[in-house]
């Protein structure tokens, strides 16, 4: 059975000599596990279209027997290139991609963490890599999956505290325009951090790296 899909590659890796396995972020289909037979072949119909973050339409075959399914087409969208200017954008959409994986179930329609995960990679090299896209992140995000912190009955202080409401509801253009002190950053780091790791058991390798 051929479907499509749009979608967004989480994650690219290499099956055997010639083949790749890609993980797609999709609005219906959630996240979607594909198989790219002969990707790595001088003369695929693959060739370049399979990078991480890569906003493409494909078609694939569903398979009956595992959650593998085989890409038949992949037309590129968008190929977000800013993100490529800097290693930091890089880092920081890795994240993003990473703390997906982990929350969410495969195969379940995401439409609205679709959205979000879209304009993070958007909003990311908006300006030089700094905390506030990544907190402005897992903010959305939680907010999204029902997990909002009280703020008001949180430990951060009042102005730490404004900039949290901000970069929770703020549009993404908005977001790096808010000005974080030093101490600012440290604190939200570290409220940020205690609350996922207790509402979402772990938190994704390279959080620290991201921040820095």
């Amino acid at each position: 059975m051929i479907e499509s899909a749009h979608g967004i590659v989480l994650r690219a890796r290499r099956f055997a000599e010639t083949s790749l396995i890609v993980n797609w972020l999709t609005p219906a289909c959630g996240r979607l596990s594909t198989i790219a037979k002969g990707a790595l072949r001088p003369k695929s119909p693959f060739r370049g279209k399979l990078d991480l973050f890569y906003e493409a339409d494909i078609s694939f075959a569903r398979s009956r027997r595992s959650e593998l399914h085989t890409l038949r087409e992949v037309s590129v969208i968008d190929v977000h290139g800013p993100l490529r200017h800097e290693l930091g954008y890089l880092r920081q959409a890795a994240y993003g991609a990473a703390l997906i994986e982990q929350i969410t179930e495969t195969e379940t329609p995401l439409p609205a963490i679709f959205g979000l995960m879209r304009g993070f990679l958007e909003a990311v090299p908006l300006t030089a890599p700094q905390p506030q896209a990544v907190f402005a992140w897992e903010l959305k995000l939680l907010n999204e999956l029902g997990l909002k912190p009280d703020l008001r009955r949180s430990p951060l202080t009042p102005g730490t505290r404004q900039i949290a409401a901000a970069l929770t509801s703020n549009e993404w253009t908005m977001v790096g325009r808010l000005k974080l002190s030093e101490a600012q950053a440290t604190e939200l780091r570290q409220f940020l951090q205690g609350f996922m790791a207790f509402h979402l058991g772990r938190i994704p390798k390279g959080r620290s790296a991201v921040l820095q």
